[in-house]
């Protein structure tokens, strides 16, 4: 993996690491480490009868849990940056505009350069799954995992507060920072100060950092996770800009990450230097002693969690069907939600304006004769076919369908691999196709086959509920920012269905079919994504 910061955020990431160790050991030179011990704010944990107290099991037990399942976030985080290893604070992607890159390629201007070729690939040993093009696994095991750390979470705070426990985290007193400060002076200048008895109190660094990981840090990477939600995005347009739009809330998410990483390696360290034995002890074992029988079940249980992330790979590509229902099951119910809620119909209202001036190209342009002698005509000789479980078939020309009333609107594209762009779409609303074929009952699935081809060969195909269509801003697009549609973009028409992912808006379509369920098109997943790599069934988030 190659690293390429934007120079301005190399001075900013100097400024906030280098800056303060400097300054640290210029007061060391200066003045000297003042004690050899360094003081708690004041903090000491008691029970209610005032005998201290340390580590109850459910302390324990809920810090394993979320070891490991922090560290299936952090694996599949990274497998799914590298998707679209590039960082922006701009909801326009404009290559040349990344903070961060992830990857050595720039993109080059003498040819169509998508998205997919974009991606880079990870090692499995450092990711989940690994690999490249895995979005749609990487993506299953990190809703998963979401859902246990969100629950673990859940318990341990509070369980924090019912018990009496929350003063070992939360701070009580401003004093907390300049003690805080000395503690930092004595660890960066490799004076090890005597640390507090951790089993009773923590010094004030790692109160800070402990309240900083447990209220701060995991709410945001809740809140900025739903930030990059096409449905409340275009529902709430007011949330992402919280945090400078759809890409300021992947990059925090992203910066966020690497914070679990830097705390986790900082943490363990420590634990290792300050008396490995009595530390493992208090954490597994609830005891203030020095035997070895906690440390020696503490590695077991990291032995356990490093095995986790190799059974998870495995499943990841001996079941991933599996892997894919399942995470099916649990966002099940939030899938009803957000498609019966009118509230998370879009509402996001861009001007022309707000056209990014450049627009991601992906999927793979068609290669089949009948395209490209189309394409060849300008598509003069294009009909598109609407049957299936309808009572008036149609069966229209590029010319009759611009006939139609015509529909418009800018709005912000999500690509599931991370990238976005906002553009205007004209062309007809699926309402006003939906009234002109006039579906029969039971028809509640619409399938779009495009003249392009899935990943591995096929037709590439998706399809939509009937409930979804008839949302605003979903149209058969022939236009792209006031011009017929570009090739490379889905020519001669694509779908736009704004509160969902963009792999659900099929490009190129060549047919459309109205439908009674989708289990019986393909591999019977909804879709050609869905089919051959597991993309989910939820195309809201």
């Amino acid at each position: 993996m190659v690293v390429i910061l934007s120079g301005r955020y190399i001075i900013l990431l100097v400024m906030i690491v280098i800056v303060p160790i400097l300054l640290a050991w210029l007061q060391v030179l200066v003045l000297g480490i003042h004690s050899a011990s360094v003081p708690v704010a004041g903090i000491t944990i008691g029970a209610p009868n005032g005998a201290p107290r340390g580590f109850p099991v459910w302390i324990r037990w809920t810090h394993f849990a979320n070891l490991l399942f922090i560290f299936l976030l952090i694996r599949s985080g990274l497998s799914i940056v590298m998707d679209h290893p590039r960082l922006y604070w701009n909801n326009g992607c404009t290559p040349g505009t990344e903070w961060l890159r992830l990857t050595p390629l720039e993109v080059p201007k003498d040819r169509i350069w998508t998205a997919n070729d974009d991606a880079r690939y990870i090692s499995p040993l450092i990711a989940l799954p690994g690999y490249r093009h895995t979005i749609g696994m990487s993506r299953s095991w990190h809703f998963i995992t979401d859902y246990g750390f969100i629950f673990v979470g859940i318990i341990y705070v509070g369980m924090l507060f019912a018990s009496g426990q929350w003063p070992r985290l939360v701070p009580t007193s401003w004093a907390i920072v300049p003690y805080a400060w000395e503690t930092f002076v004595h660890y960066v200048t490799f004076h090890f100060p005597a640390e507090p008895n951790g089993f009773y109190a923590y010094n004030a660094l790692q109160q800070l950092a402990y309240f900083a990981v447990v209220f701060i840090m995991a709410p945001l990477s809740i809140l900025t996770g739903i930030a990059m939600s096409p449905a409340v995005d275009n529902a709430f347009p007011w949330y992402p800009r919280i945090f400078s739009g759809r890409q300021g809330a992947r990059s925090i998410h992203f910066m966020l990450l690497c914070g679990y990483v830097a705390f986790v390696i900082m943490h363990v360290s420590l634990v290792f230097l300050t008396g490995a034995q009595r530390n493992f002890n208090h954490i597994v074992m609830g005891t203030d002693d020095t035997r070895p029988l906690g440390l020696i079940i503490g590695c077991i249980g990291l032995a356990l969690v490093v095995g986790s992330w190799i059974a998870a790979h495995v499943v990841a590509w001996r079941s991933p069907r599996a892997i894919q229902r399942f995470h099916e099951m649990l966002i099940l119910p939030l899938e009803r939600i957000m498609r019966a809620s009118t509230r998370l119909n879009p509402r996001e209202r861009y001007t022309r304006k707000d056209i990014s001036p450049y627009f991601w190209a992906n999927g793979k342009m068609p290669d089949s004769d009948e395209w490209k002698r189309l394409a060849a005509e300008d598509f003069h000789g294009y009909r598109l076919r609407v049957s299936g479980r309808v009572e008036n078939p149609v069966d229209l020309s590029l010319d009759e369908l611009r006939a139609l009333p015509r529909d418009e609107h800018v709005s912000l594209h999500h690509c599931i691999q991370g990238w976005s762009g906002i553009a205007q779409w004209g062309g007809i609303s699926m309402v006003r196709v939906i009234g002109l074929v006039k579906p029969l009952p039971g028809a509640s699935v619409v399938e779009f086959i495009s003249f392009g081809e899935g990943t591995f060969g096929g037709a590439y195909y998706d399809t939509q509920r009937v409930e979804d269509l008839v949302k605003p801003e979903c149209l058969l697009a022939y236009e792209m920012n006031g011009m017929p549609l570009p090739r490379v973009h889905g020519a001669p028409v694509r779908l736009r269905v704004e509160n969902q992912l963009g792999f659900k808006m099929v490009k190129w379509i060549r047919e459309i079919r109205f439908v009674e369920t989708e289990k019986a098109l393909g591999d019977g997943q909804g879709g050609a994504k869905e089919d051959e790599e597991y993309f989910d069934l939820l195309p809201y988030i």
